[in-house]
C-alpha cells in the first residue's frame, strides 16, 4: 500500500482513540503523555461507489472490499508518538516522531478542541488551553525540523548552485527526497515566494524558513481534526471557522464516540456504518443502563448536533485534500476481470490529472514501459497514453508482450 497518512498531535489529545476508531488496529489508550512510543500502523478505508452496481455484476475485490455497492479503498494510517514543544531539538520523543512522518503523504492533526490538555499534553480543566496554539506549534515544529535538515549541508548546496550552475531545486530535492519531497515542490515554492533562485547564498534564515513552510504545505498537506467536540465550549467550536477562513481543512469530530459505536457494531449490539448520522439498537436486552446512557449521549450530543462523529469525514477529506481519484484497472474490459478471473479486483488511488500511462506504471513497471493503448470499459473506446483519467474509471491496459 503506497498511500500513507500520519495521525499527529501533542500527547493526550485522542490520537490513539482516533487511530483505533479509524482503523482495524488497536493501539493502547491511556490518559497520560507518551502512551504511544512506536508508530502504530493500521488501515483506514475511503468509501467510494463501486462500479459493480452500475455494471450489474458481483465483484470479487482483491486489494479492497465491497459492501452493498460501496467500495472500501485502503489507505495506510501511521499513529506516531505525541509531539511536545521543541521536539525538533530532540525534546521528548521528537526525533522519533519526526522520523516516523518521513513518508507520510498527508497529516491529520488531532487537536483537543475542548482545551482540556496543556501545551505538554497534561490534562487541565475544559476551556483552560487555547486549541489554536496547537495548530501553530505543530507547524512550527515540522518547519524547524525540515529547515534543520536543509541547513546541515546548506553552504555546500549554495556553493554548488552558484559555482557549478546547478539548480537549487534539484540539489535540495536530492537532500529532501527521504521526506517524500520532490523537486517540483521546491520549484513551486521558490516561484510562489519570488525568491532569487540564482543566488541562494544570499538567502536569509527568514527566507529559508518561509521556503520550508511553503514546501511543507505542498508536500505534506494537513487536515485539522477538532476532536472532543462534544465537550468543547461553544466559543472553541467557533475557532474552526477561523481556520476554515485561513484555507485549512477542518473537521469537528468525536473519536471516542466513533470508537464506542464501532465496538458496539462489532458486537452486533447496534447497526452502524462509519460516517452515518444515526444507528439502530439491535439487542437492547444485552446493553446495561450505563451503555444505553452512553449511546443516548452520542446520539443527542454528537450525531444530532454535528451530523456524524467526524472520523470518517477526516479520512474522506484527507483524500480530497490530496486531490486523489480511484481507478479500477482490469485485463478484460468486457467481463471486467483480471487474469485470475476476479471481477473488478483492484481499486487504485491516482492523483487527479493522471493519465492512462500513469495507471499502467502504477499497476506494474513493465506495463508502463510496454504501454500500447488503453480501453475504457464503459465506452469500449480506445484511449491514448495521455488520456486523463476520471474518478471511478474502469480501464484495461494493453501492452507489448
Amino acid at each position: 500500500m503506497s498511500m500513507q497518512i500520519g495521525i499527529v498531535g501533542k500527547p493526550n489529545v485522542g490520537k490513539s482513540t482516533f487511530f483505533n476508531a479509524a482503523t482495524d488496529a488497536h493501539a493502547e489508550i491511556a490518559n497520560y503523555p507518551f502512551t504511544t512510543i512506536d508508530a502504530n500502523r493500521g488501515v483506514m478505508y475511503v468509501n467510494k461507489p463501486c462500479p459493480c452496481k452500475e455494471f450489474n455484476v458481483k465483484c470479487t475485490p482483491h486489494n479492497s472490499k465491497c459492501v452493498d455497492g460501496t467500495r472500501f479503498v485502503p489507505i495506510e494510517a501511521i499513529d506516531v508518538a505525541g509531539l511536545v514543544p521543541d521536539a525538533f531539538k530532540g525534546r521528548g520523543l521528537g526525533n522519533k516522531f519526526l522520523d516516523d512522518l518521513r513518508q507520510a503523504h498527508a497529516l491529520i492533526h488531532i487537536v483537543d478542541s475542548s482545551g482540556s490538555t496543556d501545551a505538554e499534553g497534561n490534562p487541565c480543566n475544559i476551556g483552560a488551553y487555547d486549541p489554536m496554539k496547537d495548530v501553530e506549534f505543530l507547524e512550527k515544529e515540522i518547519n524547524y525540523w525540515m529547515m534543520g535538515i536543509i541547513k546541515k549541508s546548506w553552504e555546500t548546496v549554495a556553493r554548488q548552485c552558484e559555482v557549478e550552475g546547478k539548480k537549487i531545486e534539484s540539489l535540495l530535492g536530492e537532500k529532501l527526497t527521504g521526506l517524500g519531497i520532490k523537486e517540483e515542490h521546491i520549484y513551486n515554492a521558490i516561484k510562489s515566494l519570488q525568491i532569487d533562485s540564482s543566488k541562494p547564498y544570499n538567502w536569509t534564515d527568514e527566507e529559508l524558513l518561509k521556503l520550508t513552510d511553503h514546501v511543507r504545505k505542498i508536500s505534506k498537506p494537513m487536515l485539522i481534526a477538532f476532536n472532543k467536540c462534544d465537550v468543547a465550549p461553544p466559543e472553541f467550536i467557533k475557532k474552526s471557522d477561523e481556520l476554515n477562513k485561513k484555507n485549512y481543512f477542518v473537521v469537528l469530530c468525536s473519536a471516542e464516540s466513533e470508537l464506542a459505536l464501532s465496538n458496539a457494531a462489532k458486537k452486533n449490539l447496534i447497526d452502524y456504518k462509519p460516517g452515518s448520522n444515526d444507528f439502530k439498537i439491535i439487542n437492547e436486552s444485552e446493553l446495561n443502563e450505563k451503555q444505553l446512557k452512553a449511546l443516548d449521549f452520542i446520539k443527542s450530543h454528537v450525531l444530532k448536533r454535528f451530523g456524524n462523529t467526524g472520523v470518517q469525514d477526516c479520512i474522506e477529506k484527507s483524500v480530497e485534500m490530496l486531490d486523489l481519484i480511484v481507478v479500477y484497472p482490469v485485463e478484460d474490459e468486457t467481463h471486467l476481470t483480471d487474469k485470475e478471473g476476479r471481477i473488478l479486483p483492484d481499486a487504485h488511488f491516482m492523483k487527479r490529472g493522471s493519465t492512462a500511462k500513469d495507471l499502467a506504471y502504477k499497476v506494474h513497471t513493465d506495463l508502463g514501459e510496454h504501454f500500447i493503448r488503453a480501453i475504457d470499459a464503459r465506452t469500449h473506446r480506445v484511449i491514448g497514453a495521455d488520456h486523463e483519467l476520471k474518478d471511478g474509471d474502469v480501464i484495461r491496459i494493453v501492452a507489448d508482450a
